[in-house]
């Protein structure tokens, strides 16, 4: 029997560091982000901009180049390029501390290349966190994972998809067999969103049905990127992002009926500096 823990706000002081007066941009990790399709751009547009605002030093996406305009628009600390230039795509994966990919991708022929394509270029040491559509497609086409540290964050569907549990039996017992198979960090989303690790199996107790609209997902995939990028515990940085996700969406949600993926990230600087180390 897998023994469920819940997370606590202490996650958040343990992950979380004071900033070091000494440090620059790359202090804080690269991250590269994977996905947009000409139908699904504003998934790619908000999984970057979560990185961002939760303090990654560097973040890179590959689009669609239909997407360029409206995240240089919106965001541009960001630096972008096509997802089907090969070669790009290959060198700006290899350079990254963590690469998300999936939000927005699509599941058509293209988009299976450029998931072949950054599966091909991960190496070892990095962290890979693969998300939504890409998620489908590993599952649909049998697709072989590659040697990274990797995290998956599927929605129930997407986890009865790739580990073949119906929603009905996704009990924690066979959740964590598979996620053993995996060997992978599996952030199973739902009303009350369970994490298992190698560390322990985790409940997170923050959330709210205003959270229930779209992109909510692609903005949780950015989070973990930017934390898992810039803060040195693996583990503890998918929980605190996952936590303060859903914290942050409990607070507004005390004076609005519905919270947006986009408020959440942009309460993010000062969610992070109220919670962070003080040592």
């Amino acid at each position: 029997m897998v023994a469920m823990k819940t997370l606590t706000e202490k996650i958040l002081t343990d992950t979380i560091r004071l900033r070091p007066a000494n440090s620059h941009k790359g202090t804080f990790g690269r991250v590269c982000l994977v996905g947009g399709n000409y139908q699904f751009g504003g998934a790619i547009i908000m999984a970057t901009e979560a990185s961002v605002y939760s303090g990654a030093g560097l973040n890179t996406t590959l689009t669609d180049v239909v997407n360029f305009g409206p995240l240089h628009a919106r965001l541009p600390e960001a630096m972008v390029t096509e997802f089907t230039n090969q070669k790009a795509l290959t060198q700006l994966v290899s350079a990254a501390d963590t690469v998300v990919v999936g939000p927005g991708l699509g599941v058509e022929s293209d988009s299976l290349t450029v998931l072949k394509g950054v599966f091909d270029a991960i190496r070892p040491s990095q962290t890979l966190l693969i998300d939504g559509s890409a998620i489908t497609m590993i599952a649909e086409n049998d697709l072989p994972l590659p040697t990274a540290h990797l995290i998956f964050t599927p929605h129930q569907m997407e986890w009865q998809r790739l580990s073949g549990i119906p929603i009905n039996n996704q009990e924690n017992e066979a959740n964590e067999k598979v996620r053993e198979e995996l060997d992978a960090i599996v952030v199973l989303k739902s009303h009350r969103t369970r994490i298992y690790t190698s560390e322990g199996s985790f409940m997170n107790p923050t959330g709210t049905p205003a959270q229930a609209t779209g992109g909510m997902g692609d903005t949780l995939a950015g989070m973990i990127g930017g934390f898992t990028a810039q803060f040195t515990h693996r583990e503890n940085a998918v929980l605190a992002a996952v936590y303060a996700h859903s914290d942050i969406a409990d607070n507004l949600a005390d004076h609005q009926y519905v919270v947006l993926p986009t408020q959440i990230m942009h309460q993010l600087p000062t969610y992070m500096h109220d919670h962070q180390s003080k040592r």
